[in-house]
């Protein structure tokens, strides 16, 4: 098991950030797509519109405020990895420990590379739709007179 890890984590975090990152784009290009191209006048009722602005949008914040824990999960397994070598080794080199601790900390901070765009994203289009919502009442003040 420790071979696989030693073998594979970097690759496996790596990829399920990298995957997390593309997910995140595409909901998010996806949602900006949409409310490009929305016409408030289709939608009579408050509900509705909410469920067709947000959709996808949890997907986002979930990517955001996941992306650290699967960081932190490569970090912990880096670290693993590293006590288990330094376990097998029979002479104790510093400079070997702390290599292998600084290399298993590039997960936590590309959990955090990831995670910081994501929340940015979903809070800037979380605004949005509150803005459309406005003026989607706005416009049936309007109709109402």
């Amino acid at each position: 098991m420790i071979e696989f890890l030693r073998a594979w984590l970097d690759y496996l975090v790596f990829g399920i950030l990298g995957l997390m990152s593309f997910l995140m784009l595409w909901f998010a290009f996806e949602r900006l797509i949409y409310f490009w191209r929305l016409r408030l006048a289709e939608f009579d009722h408050p509900e509705t519109l909410g469920i067709a602005l947000t959709r996808n949008l949890t997907w986002i914040s979930t990517i955001g405020s996941n992306a650290p824990y699967v960081g932190l999960l490569g970090t912990v397994f880096g670290i693993l990895i590293t006590f288990y070598d330094i376990g097998q080794s029979s002479t104790i080199e510093p400079g070997a420990i702390m290599t292998g601790l600084a290399l298993a900390l590039k997960a936590t901070a590309a959990g955090l590379l990831v995670a910081s765009p994501s929340i940015m994203i979903y809070n800037g289009l979380l605004r949005r739709v509150e803005v459309i919502t406005a003026k989607w009442k706005r416009l049936q003040d309007h109709e109402t007179l």
